[in-house]
């Protein structure tokens, strides 16, 4: 079922989310992680994670739903619950009006050298704990706009304890956060920047700031607040 242009075209304005859309979409049990080449456009269909995929934990190194090639594009799709570890990014990738009902593990997880990833749109709600999670090496950048998020841990986390360490950067921007307990998380030694402008968030603190390792221990949170280094806010 795909959306008409001008129905997509209020949702993506706001006065229809593709949230109410999904209730009236078909539902489509994902038994196997799909592999997205190109651009994938879902039409405002709801994926629901099932077999393997629907266990609905919080496990870390869940497979996700959607695995997207360096250079690929996810749209228009709803992942519902249970939805396994979401989306992964092995490159630069582009998400765009993606919605995620129940996080599972992770929203997105984004891995690779020089990658570019870019979330345009869309919104997620319940994440226990992170929403992007951002395990990149060296180079490239997170933009993260137009985006609504809800009962939520940390809407960014640069990776604080993975094996492989690099300065990550994250802009975030004209985003709509309630009932969360911070925006992002970076690493001061590693020398994170987050970019935050534009948002409406409340009294959600916009940093915690990390001393993070490459051992897997758990990262020491050493402060929070924009420091005009590795947090900073206009």
């Amino acid at each position: 079922m795909l959306i008409g242009a001008a129905v997509l075209a209020a949702a993506l304005a706001g006065s229809v989310s593709l949230v109410s859309l999904a209730s009236a979409a078909t539902d489509v049990k994902v038994t196997k992680t799909i592999q997205v080449t190109g651009t994938f456009d879902g039409g405002g269909k709801r994926y629901i994670g099932s077999g393997d995929l629907g266990s609905g934990g919080q496990a870390e190194g869940q497979d996700p739903l959607f695995n997207l090639a360096s250079g690929a594009t996810i749209q228009n799709v709803v992942l519902g619950s249970p939805a396994a570890d979401g989306v992964h990014c092995a490159g630069s990738c582009t998400i765009r009006n993606v919605t995620w009902q129940d996080v599972g593990e992770d929203a997105a997880t984004f891995r690779g050298n020089n990658a570019t990833v870019v979330i345009d749109g869309g919104s997620a709600a319940s994440a226990s704990d992170k929403v992007f999670q951002d395990n990149r090496g060296a180079g490239g950048s997170v933009t993260i706009k137009n985006f609504k998020v809800s009962n939520f841990g940390k809407l960014y986390r640069s990776c604080g304890n993975c094996s492989t360490q690099a300065a990550r950067k994250v802009t975030i921007q004209n985003v709509t956060a309630t009932s969360g307990k911070v925006i992002a998380g970076v690493n001061t030694n590693f020398g994170d920047v987050a970019t935050l402008k534009g948002n409406n968030i409340g009294s959600i603190p916009t940093c915690w700031l990390y001393t993070g390792n490459n051992t897997g221990a758990e990262p020491v949170k050493t402060g929070s607040g924009a420091n005009g280094r590795n947090c900073i806010v206009s």
